[in-house]
C-alpha cells in the first residue's frame, strides 16, 4: 500500500473521500455499541437481547462496510448497477439490528436514547443506499422507512410524543449523512472527469503533432515523388530517342530526391515550424487548457535560428510531457541569457514518486518522471541529439520540493547576444 506522499494528487482525493464515507460508518457503529452497553439496557433488557445486539451491530458493520465500498465503486462508474445479492445481506442485517433495538426499547427505558439508538442503526446501510438510487428514489425510501419506523415504535409501546421526536431525529441525521455522502462522492466524480479531461487534451496535443507531421510529409513528398515520376518517365523517352537531355533530366531527378531527403529529416526532427516564440505561446495555451498556471519569462532574444528551433523543441516536448504525464498544478518556462549562453528552463510540480528519479538516454525514465521507456529520436534522447547538433547540453531530474527540471543549455556566439 502506498503511502499518502506517494500518491497522486487524484489518488488522495479518492482516498481521503472514501476514509470520510467509512469513518461515518464506523462511527455510528462505535455510537451504537456504547448505547447498548448503557446501564438501563444492560439491567432491564432481556439478556438474550443484551447479547444478540451487539453481535448484530458488529454484523451489520462489516456487511454494510462491503456494501458501501461496491455502492461508491457503482457511483463513480455510471451505467453499471449494483445487483441484489450485494444489497440484501447488509439490508437484512440493518433489519434486524433495528429489530433489536426497538425490542430493547419495548423492555427497557430508553428515554433519550431510542433516537441515537435507532439513528446509529440505520446509518451504515443508509451511508451506501444513498448512492445506487436516484436523489428522488432516496428521498422515497427514507420516507417510507420512516413511516415504518413510526409504526414499528408505536407497535412496542412508545407514546406519541416520543415517536415523533425520534422519527424527526432519525429522518435529520440520514437525511444528513445521505447529502454528505451524495455530495462527497459528486465532488470525487468531477475530479476524476476533470482528470480524464485532462489525458484527452493531452491525446489531443499528440494528435494534432501526428497530424502535422502527416501533413507535412504528404505536402513534401506528395509534390516531389510527383516531379521525380514525370522527369524519370521523359528522362526514359529521351534516354530511348539517344538524346543527351536526359542526362540532365536524371541529374535533375537526384537533385529533387536529395531535396526530399533534407526537408523529410526537417520534418522529423521538427524544425520546420521549431519557432521559439511560437512554442512559448503555445505552451501558455495548451497548459492554461489544461487547467495548469504557466508562467513564461522570456525577454526579447536576438538568437540564430537554428538555437531558437532547438530550444522551441525542448519546449514543445517539455510541454507535452506535463500534459501527459505527473498532476501538475503549475509550470514555469524560463529563457534567459548569461554570458555567451542561453538557458531554457521548465520547471513543474506534480510529479509522480513511481516515475523514478533517473536521467538516461538509453531507454530508462523520460525526462517527465514519468518511468516510461524512450525511444531513439523521441523523449530524452532526441532533444539530446538535438541540442548535441548545436552545442547545446540537456539536463533533467526531480527536485527536492517535489518538482521537475528540464534544463537546455546552448552558448551563443557574442554576435548573437540579447540586443
Amino acid at each position: 500500500m502506498k503511502s499518502w506522499s506517494g500518491r497522486s494528487g487524484l489518488a488522495k482525493v479518492d482516498l481521503y473521500t472514501r476514509v470520510t464515507a467509512y469513518m461515518l460508518l464506523w462511527a455510528a457503529v462505535f455510537v451504537l455499541a456504547l448505547l447498548l452497553l448503557t446501564r438501563p439496557v444492560r439491567h432491564e433488557a432481556p439478556l438474550v437481547l443484551v447479547v444478540v445486539a451487539p453481535l448484530l451491530n458488529l454484523a451489520n458493520a462489516i456487511l454494510c462496510h462491503r456494501f458501501l465500498r461496491r455502492a461508491m465503486d457503482t457511483y463513480l462508474k455510471p451505467g453499471t448497477v449494483l445487483p441484489p445479492r450485494e444489497v440484501l445481506p447488509a439490508a437484512a442485517v440493518t433489519a434486524a439490528t433495528t429489530g433489536a433495538v426497538l425490542l430493547e426499547a419495548a423492555t427497557a427505558d430508553l428515554t433519550g436514547l431510542l433516537p441515537g439508538m435507532l439513528g446509529a442503526a440505520l446509518v451504515p446501510f443508509l451511508a451506501g443506499h444513498c448512492l445506487i438510487h436516484s436523489i428522488r428514489v432516496v428521498a422515497l425510501h427514507q420516507t417510507l422507512l420512516m413511516g415504518v419506523l413510526a409504526v414499528l415504535m408505536t407497535l412496542t409501546g412508545q407514546d406519541a410524543g416520543q415517536t415523533l421526536a425520534s422519527v424527526l431525529a432519525v429522518a435529520f441525521v440520514t437525511g444528513w449523512l445521505a447529502v454528505t455522502v451524495r455530495l462527497s462522492l459528486w465532488v470525487l466524480g468531477v475530479v476524476f472527469e476533470l482528470r480524464e479531461a485532462r489525458d484527452v487534451q493531452a491525446r489531443l496535443a499528440v494528435a494534432e503533432e501526428r497530424l502535422r507531421f502527416g501533413r507535412d510529409l504528404h505536402d513534401i513528398l506528395g509534390r516531389n515523388l510527383s516531379v521525380i515520376a514525370l522527369k524519370s518517365e521523359l528522362a526514359v523517352q529521351l534516354a530511348r530517342r539517344e538524346r543527351p537531355e536526359a542526362v540532365d533530366q536524371m541529374i535533375e531527378v537526384q537533385r529533387i530526391a536529395q531535396e526530399s531527403q533534407r526537408e523529410v529529416r526537417d520534418v522529423v526532427r521538427g524544425y520546420r515550424e521549431a519557432d521559439l516564440r511560437v512554442e512559448l505561446e503555445g505552451a501558455r495555451g495548451v497548459l492554461g487548457a489544461a487547467g495548469i498556471d504557466c508562467a513564461v519569462d522570456s525577454p526579447g532574444l536576438d538568437l540564430p535560428d537554428e538555437i531558437q528551433a532547438a530550444l522551441g523543441w525542448v519546449v514543445r516536448e517539455t510541454t507535452t510531457n506535463v500534459l501527459r504525464h505527473g498532476d501538475a498544478r503549475r509550470c514555469a518556462i524560463v529563457v534567459r541569457e548569461e554570458e555567451d549562453r542561453v538557458l531554457l528552463t521548465v520547471e513543474n510540480d506534480g510529479v509522480r514518486p513511481d516515475g523514478g528519479g533517473g536521467v538516461r538516454g538509453d531507454g530508462g525514465p523520460r525526462a517527465d518522471g514519468s518511468g516510461g521507456r524512450s525511444r531513439a529520436g523521441t523523449g530524452l534522447v532526441g532533444l539530446r541529439e538535438r541540442l548535441t547538433a548545436v552545442g547545446g547540453t540537456l539536463e533533467a531530474g526531480p527536485g527536492d520540493d517535489g518538482t521537475f527540471r528540464v534544463t537546455a543549455l546552448i552558448p551563443v556566439p557574442r554576435t548573437g547576444a540579447a540586443r
